[in-house]
């Protein structure tokens, strides 16, 4: 009888440690989709910026605005596509029948 309580408990104490590793993988994936989401962010403000030093003539240096430019627009082609190979396997997955 003693044993099959300390089996219990051991089993409760792994299964909180499993939940507890499983938030904490959620937590770090949320930061992880956060800061790439923010740093595209930075990428396209840059890119408008340089667009707009273009536009008005106040261009120091073309071929870094040229470069910012492109770095902004495949950054933006990057996360589209991430976005719908996520979306194509949530589709996959919610088809899924159980």
């Amino acid at each position: 009888m003693y044993n099959s309580i300390d089996k219990l408990s051991s089993l409760t104490n792994t299964s909180n440690a499993t939940l507890t590793k499983t938030e904490s993988v959620g937590e770090d994936f949320s930061k992880i989709l956060q800061n790439s989401i923010d740093e595209i962010n930075d990428t396209q403000v840059k890119g408008d910026r340089a667009m707009a030093d273009l536009a008005t003539g106040e261009v120091k240096d073309l071929h870094q605005a040229a470069i910012a430019i492109n770095k902004a627009e495949t950054s933006m082609k990057l996360m589209l596509e991430i976005r719908n190979k996520a979306l194509s396997a949530y589709k996959e997955i919610s088809k899924t029948q159980i």
